[in-house]
């Protein structure tokens, strides 16, 4: 188990911080489309992407690194 391991503290902030960053990706991309009524705001959409994309690739890396060992 991860708790167990000389980096856990490590790997929980990786996993935390991906589902952190996938939530504000999430909800970035749901705020951007959302003004579309108003006009479209394509920053907040591209962040929330890269946010999104950001915390996939962190909890992807986490798990392969698990199963290396």
């Amino acid at each position: 188990m991860a708790a167990n391991t000389a980096d856990g503290v490590l790997l929980l902030a990786k996993k935390l911080g991906g589902v952190v960053l996938i939530l504000f990706g999430i909800i970035g991309i749901a705020v951007g489309l959302e003004y579309r009524t108003t006009g479209f705001s394509a920053g907040i959409t591209g962040a929330g992407i890269v946010a999104l994309i950001w915390g996939m690739a962190l909890l992807a890396l986490k798990i392969i690194r698990r199963n290396t060992s």
